[in-house]
């Protein structure tokens, strides 16, 4: 057994790996698509397929799913397992993937569609399954909840001789985890044991602010932004962060004294694909945490508010836009993408960045080579960033709030380890920056066992 890192060893994009059994048979968790810095020109899968047996997808996030549709075209013809949730989000994803990146003919986005349909296979939670692999092994998985956006897991796999079935080596692929304490979705609970844990280490440097915190320093800004009637953008991706952000300003709403000017505030959802996924997170609300669930029972609406405005065409994309320039009117605006690397978001970002009045907010991670890390570095000292090939001077406010990132901190990611029955013996670590993964490595080394293999994933030569 060998695991091959077909992507998310030099950033955290691409999301990749090949879980060799035997020389007959291999398990490839996610196919993700490359982003800012790891762009690549040619999506073509490059790594043999012959051997695969299926294909798990942790989650749908388009740096763990975007190139699903090539490893289609390269003949993948094995099932694609993923959880009830995510299934259902899948579709949409690809779907979008394909209009923005690949083609909009219909003929060849709906061929595509159906393939994908056909090879997936739904599964529960915490329920094995076994998978279709050749050779002397069997070999089984299971999708744990990962707390990171709807539907999201961490996989487990068992692998077992058919000579000594009871020696069984386990294998946890992490996927991204959750953060604790975010609203919606409960957060990760460690596995019982791992001999093989493949971890992600996005934050393996970096601890987030407390809920309590973030949410302050959320309503700090945006009480600024009210009392100079600035508009207040915050780039999100469609899944995960734009719900958890509509539910905490749904509560900073409802919570305001009823003369309040928090009552007045227009939030402004524009993006059609977050509208669409806010749909799957209230069709699938049996995966909320209790918090969420006694809200609903109360009979407040945490995603469907009454100051929540949802802009679906092009045409109302730009009207909202020059209604805002013109009116001088405090707003809440949040759009895709996450990263800046696209979306509607870049529209608000050229139109006002260059605005005192105006504030951004990175409730994510912000990749390297992306225009949200640019903005990130360089307006708090009045920098400069190129917008559709035009020099912009940020006048703009920017503030990073961690606590609202989808991913695990530093104190995550070691509680996930720590929080096992049975420590693991290899742990590899994938998905983050150079200075994040070797700092949880270090950390890693600093708690367990001096005999556990501690090492930086490789891609694979």
């Amino acid at each position: 057994m060998k695991i091959l890192h077909h992507g998310a060893v030099n950033g955290v994009t691409g999301s990749c790996h090949e879980l060799i059994i035997n020389q007959q048979a291999s398990v490839v968790i996610d196919c993700g698509l490359f982003q800012g810095e790891d762009t690549k020109d040619d999506l073509a899968i490059e790594f043999d397929i012959t051997n695969i047996c299926a294909l798990i997808v942790t989650h749908c996030h388009i740096d763990h799913v975007g190139r699903i549709p090539y490893l289609l075209a390269a003949g993948f013809k094995g099932p694609i397992y993923t959880s009830k949730a995510s299934a259902s989000l899948l579709p949409l994803v690809i779907e979008d993937a394909l209009k923005v990146g690949v083609t909009r003919e219909p003929k060849i986005i709906n061929a595509c569609l159906s393939l994908l349909k056909r090879r997936l296979i739904s599964v529960d939670f915490n329920t094995w399954f076994n998978l279709p692999c050749k050779g002397g092994e069997n070999v089984k998985a299971r999708l744990q909840r990962a707390g990171h956006i709807l539907g999201s897991a961490y996989i487990e796999i068992d692998i077992s001789s058919n000579a000594l079935p009871a020696n069984k080596h386990r294998v946890v692929f992490s996927g991204d985890l959750g953060a604790p304490y975010t609203p919606l979705l409960p957060s990760p609970k460690a596995p019982y044991k791992a001999d093989t844990l493949v971890i992600e280490s996005t934050y393996g440097d970096k601890n987030h602010q407390g809920r309590k915190e973030r949410t302050k320093t959320l309503k700090n800004i945006i009480e600024r932004a009210i009392t100079d009637n600035g508009v207040v953008l915050v780039p999100a991706f469609s899944i995960g962060r734009t719900q958890e952000l509509l539910y905490e300003l749904e509560q900073l709403i409802h919570s305001a004294p009823k003369n309040a000017k928090w009552h007045k505030i227009h939030v402004i959802l524009d993006s059609p694909m977050a509208a669409n996924f806010t749909q799957q997170y209230k069709k699938f609300k049996y995966l909320w945490d209790s918090e969420a669930k006694r809200k609903v029972a109360k009979g407040r609406h945490p995603l469907d508010f009454e100051n929540l405005t949802t802009i679906d065409s092009h045409t109302e994309h730009q009207a909202i836009i020059n209604y805002l320039s013109t009116h001088k009117t405090p707003a809440i605006v949040i759009a895709a993408s996450g990263m800046c690397s696209g979306g509607r978001i870049v529209n608000y970002l050229e139109r006002f960045i260059n605005d005192k009045t105006t504030d951004v907010i990175f409730v994510g991670y912000q990749g390297r080579g992306t225009l949200g890390r640019d903005i990130q570095k360089y307006g708090p000292r009045n920098g400069y960033v190129f917008i559709n090939n035009t020099r912009i001077t940020i006048q703009a406010k920017i503030h990073t709030i961690s606590g609202y990132s989808a991913h695990a901190d530093q104190k995550g990611l070691i509680k996930f380890v720590t929080g096992m029955r049975k420590k693991p013996r290899h742990i590899k670590i994938v998905h983050g920056d150079n200075d994040a993964k070797n700092a949880l490595a270090n950390k890693y080394k600093s708690i367990l066992a001096d005999d556990v293999l501690i090492e930086i994933a490789k891609a694979n030569p």
